[in-house]
């Protein structure tokens, strides 16, 4: 027969309930219990029974995780860290690719009922409030990144506008007045590229740096090939910018790539930054000045608000119906040498500039 709670009792020398107690991680236990307790636990094999745990607890023990692009870096670290923070609560995740398409993302609050999924989390790039009209309220749902879309949902993300501004004003901060922004996606109102170039916009107004619809470069997607393709055009303008800040690490990456292969001295002739803070952008040549927001602290706070909307004693299931959430994450500029050069890395993967983070309800 398996190991039973009374065989990990008996060798720890507790009661039952307090090995449950510790199995479902109540936070009242002494140090020096839990690590008895823990040490029985792997004496004995002992292994819980989730599937009996859940039903208990009225969980089905899985959430759904929905990114747009699973080989975008950004989406790829944010996914891991959400499966890490999920692992704590004894949840797995199911994770689905929408490709920013509308009908992808309706399906993922519409198709999951509360009989299969206990909650979802959802980066959203094309859904309209109207959407979550349609969603079923008994299954809490959390949006992440910049469409806050009014509604029955809880939100998490950082401040777009302002870390744009701060990476802009870092550019303007060491000399660089014409600063180019690659990343416009007209069309995409409260997007990635309206909130970002509003924080560009913002630190030129306020140094009284001009404004040249010339320097803003729209792009199809948020890729490489489209960052090497916009910096080609804003190296043949009569004036080519000296800056130029790109709306993710890898439109940068791309720029970069470009301003390489035509001779171009980074930082020297032209500073480069990106944002999103991906592995790539650490190991590139030069290595890339980039706004890093703090995934972990938004896939934790995304597991935490689903997790607290499910549990019955936090709110239950269809509390989300009563007040949403918005909660702001913190995020980091990090200066390297595509701005600062390799003689100006004091403090390369440090944070030169920190949000505050806050959750409010709305």
């Amino acid at each position: 027969m398996p190991p039973t709670l009374k065989d990990v009792a008996e060798r720890a020398g507790v009661s039952i309930k307090t090995v449950s107690n510790v199995v479902n991680g109540y936070a009242f236990i002494t140090p020096a219990t839990r690590e008895r307790v823990e040490r029985a636990i792997a004496e004995t094999g002992y292994r819980p029974n989730l599937g009996a745990r859940n039903l208990r607890k009225g969980r089905t023990g899985f959430i759904v995780l929905a990114v747009p692009e699973l080989d975008n870096p950004y989406f790829a670290e944010l996914t891991g860290l959400v499966i890490t923070a999920a692992h704590r609560r004894q949840w797995t995740v199911l994770v689905e690719q929408t490709q920013g398409s509308r009908e992808r993302e309706q399906a993922v609050i519409t198709s999951m009922g509360p009989q299969r999924i206990d909650a979802a989390i959802l980066s959203p790039l094309a859904m309209e409030p109207s959407d979550l009209e349609r969603a079923d309220p008994a299954t809490p749902l959390v949006l992440l990144g910049e469409r806050d879309i009014p509604g029955p949902a809880d939100h998490v993300a950082i401040d777009n506008v302002a870390a744009a501004r701060t990476v802009v004003e870092h550019l303007i901060s060491i000399g660089r007045r014409r600063i180019a922004v690659i990343g416009d996606q007209p069309g995409k109102n409260g997007g990635t590229g309206a909130l970002r170039i509003a924080g560009h916009r913002q630190a030129l107004d306020a140094a009284g740096l001009p404004h040249d619809p010339a320097m803003v470069l729209p792009v199809e997607n948020y890729q490489r090939a489209d960052g090497a393709a916009a910096m080609a055009r804003l190296l043949d303008l009569p004036e080519p910018p000296d800056a130029v800040f790109c709306c993710n690490d890898l439109l940068a990456i791309g720029a970069m790539r470009t301003a390489t292969d035509r001779g171009i001295s980074i930082p020297g002739n032209v500073a480069i930054a990106g944002f999103d803070d991906i592995a790539e952008g650490g190991y590139s040549s030069p290595t890339l000045t980039t706004i890093a927001p703090d995934k972990e602290a938004i896939a934790e706070a995304a597991v935490n608000l689903a997790d607290k909307r499910v549990d019955p004693i936090r709110g239950g299931r269809g509390a989300k119906s009563a007040e949403s959430e918005d909660v702001e994450a913190p995020y980091a500029l990090k200066v390297r040498e595509s701005t600062a050069g390799r003689a100006g890395r004091d403090g390369a993967d440090g944070a030169a500039g920190m949000a505050g983070m806050a959750g409010t309800g709305r």
